[in-house]
């Protein structure tokens, strides 16, 4: 490979890996901006045993969403025409409608069965993963755990309303 031809060829992968982590925090970036102030009504609500504190949540999406574009951008580079990236892309929109049905609408318990839609969602699309790139499954697996742990909140604020 000429110096020139590898230089296009990393200027093409980087450009790839950019997208593919803006995908994920860029709709994290809008679905935190149509829920601004969810964390302090996240603090005045009726919490659950280990319930942490507001300031973690934003801190623990922003690195769930750049693992997701490293999943993604792994996926996509073994096979750019992936079924499942069309899977990742639904689990996407998804977890980006929670926080909103949640916060703003107020819709604890219907969030509920969203969030168990959701779960669902990322672990068929870690499992179809597998198929493609065990890595990339793997990156995924801290979203499933924190999604369960999500979901372990949410009911507990839904029935103790």
């Amino acid at each position: 490979m000429s110096r020139k031809t590898g230089g296009i060829f990393l200027k093409k992968r980087t450009k790839t890996l950019l997208t593919c982590l803006a995908v994920p925090l860029g709709v994290g970036a809008v679905s935190g901006f149509l829920t601004q102030g969810s964390m302090d009504t996240f603090e005045k609500l009726n919490q659950p045993p280990l319930a942490p504190p507001g300031w973690v949540f934003p801190v623990v999406w922003l690195i769930l969403y750049a693992l997701m574009g490293i999943a993604a951008y792994r996926i996509y580079m073994k096979d750019p025409k992936a079924e499942v990236l069309k899977l990742y892309l639904i689990q996407l929109a998804v977890n980006f409608l929670w926080p909103i049905l949640f916060f703003n609408f107020g819709w604890q318990l219907f969030a509920v069965v969203w969030l168990l839609l959701l779960w669902y969602l990322v672990l068929v699309m870690i499992k179809e993963f597998a198929k493609i790139d065990e890595g990339a499954a793997k990156l995924m697996i801290p979203y499933l755990i924190w999604l369960t742990f999500a979901s372990y909140l949410n009911i507990a604020i839904a029935l103790h309303r």
